[in-house]
């Protein structure tokens, strides 16, 4: 895959070896994401586009259903947004909502697309339990889906790894 990120995220090296190793032994390369047991959507707050879960279900594919409303997860390595190399905008598959930007999508070695920084307000944060550790849950601003979880092993500028799932997303060229 190509590597979105400048040249100085070379030290991503070693961490990226031990996601694919953790990947490889099944305990996935964004540990705390396994299927079916993410933080649960931000359902809490009140988001400007909201449905009925019946609704939901018409509207998302079963896949996008489980991971946006029922914080689940993909495979890695399923997504063809992790072989997205073009310019443009990820948006969330739920409401059309852009959340990043493919200038700052890298290749985190774990399967799924990863960015270092969302788009201004598209993005929002909660904390996640479900798998008794701490972590960042990462949801759309505007419908609340569970979108991934963010981790502290990204590349400059930020240091974040934006861990997404594909079939949480869409691509627009441009």
């Amino acid at each position: 895959m190509q590597n979105h990120a400048s040249a100085s995220a070379a030290p991503l090296s070693a961490r990226s070896s031990r996601r694919q190793l953790l990947t490889w032994l099944g305990v996935g390369a964004c540990l705390p994401i396994v299927a079916g047991c993410g933080g649960g959507v931000a359902e809490a707050k009140s988001y400007p586009v909201r449905f009925t879960k019946e609704e939901w279900r018409k509207r998302l594919t079963p896949a996008q259903f489980h991971i946006l409303r029922e914080a689940g997860t993909e495979r890695p390595f399923s997504s063809p947004l992790n072989s997205e190399h073009r310019k443009g905008t990820f948006l969330c598959a739920a409401d059309g909502n852009p959340l990043f930007s493919s200038t700052t999508k890298f290749d985190s070695g774990t399967g799924w697309p990863s960015f270092w920084k969302p788009l201004p307000g598209a993005v929002g944060l909660s904390n996640d339990f479900s798998l008794g550790v701490p972590r960042t849950e990462v949801h759309c601003q505007r419908c609340g889906g569970h979108l991934g979880h963010v981790f502290d092993d990204g590349p400059p500028p930020t240091g974040k790894r934006y861990c997404m799932n594909g079939a949480a997303m869409t691509f627009r060229p441009g």
